[in-house]
C-alpha cells in the first residue's frame, strides 16, 4: 500500500533536493484530478483544460520554493489554476475577436462535442447556462455551486468582499435559472 503524505511532509521533501522531484509528482497525484475538474468547469473543453492545468504545473514547479504555507498547499494551487483558467479564457476570448464573430456558436459546439454532455441531459444545459455568464459570475457560480466553496474562503481566494461575491453569485444563479427556463 502507498503511502499518501500530507502537506508538510511533501514540502519537507521538495526542499530537498535529493527527494525534490518525488515530492513533486506527489503533488501532482494529490491534486492533479481536483485540480483538473476545476479548470475544466471554466474553461469547457478537455484538450483546453489539459493545456491549462499543465501550465499550472509548471507554475507551481517554479514558484513551489517560495510558498510561504500562509495558506494550504490546495488552496495555493487553486489560486493558480483559477487565474491560469482566467488567462487563457481571456486570450482565447481575444483571439476569437480578432478572428470571426461567431464565438459562442463555437463554444456551444464545442459543448455538444464533448463526449460527456448528453444533449437531453439537464448538465449540457447548465453547461450552456453557466458559458453565458461573465467570467467573473461563471468563476464564482463554479466556486460556491460546484466546490460548495465557503464565501469566506473565496473572498480569501479572490480578494473579493464576501458581500460581493454572494451578489454575484445570487445574479448568476438568477441568469442561470433564467437560461434553463427559456431554453
Amino acid at each position: 500500500m502507498e503511502q499518501v503524505l500530507n502537506d508538510e511532509e511533501i514540502m519537507a521533501a521538495f526542499r530537498n533536493p535529493v527527494t525534490k522531484e518525488m515530492a513533486f509528482s506527489a503533488i501532482v497525484k494529490k491534486y492533479r484530478e481536483r485540480l483538473y475538474w476545476h479548470v475544466r468547469r471554466l474553461v469547457v473543453v478537455h484538450e483546453d483544460a489539459d493545456d491549462v492545468l499543465q501550465n499550472v504545473f509548471i507554475k507551481s514547479w517554479k514558484g513551489l520554493e517560495n510558498f510561504r504555507e500562509d495558506s494550504s498547499l490546495y488552496t495555493w494551487l487553486y489560486r493558480i489554476s483559477t487565474n491560469e483558467s482566467l488567462t487563457f479564457l481571456q486570450s482565447k476570448k481575444r483571439r476569437r475577436a480578432i478572428s470571426s464573430g461567431h464565438e459562442e456558436n463555437e463554444l456551444i459546439a464545442q459543448i455538444k462535442a464533448e463526449p460527456q454532455f448528453d444533449e437531453r441531459k439537464i448538465e449540457w444545459k447548465l453547461q450552456l447556462a453557466i458559458q453565458q455568464l461573465p467570467e467573473q459570475q461563471k468563476l464564482i457560480f463554479n466556486l460556491r455551486y460546484f466546490d460548495e466553496m465557503p464565501y469566506q474562503k473565496m473572498s480569501q481566494l479572490l480578494g473579493v468582499t464576501e458581500g460581493s461575491l454572494k451578489a454575484s453569485y445570487h445574479h448568476a444563479a438568477k441568469k442561470v435559472e433564467k437560461y434553463l427556463l427559456n431554453n
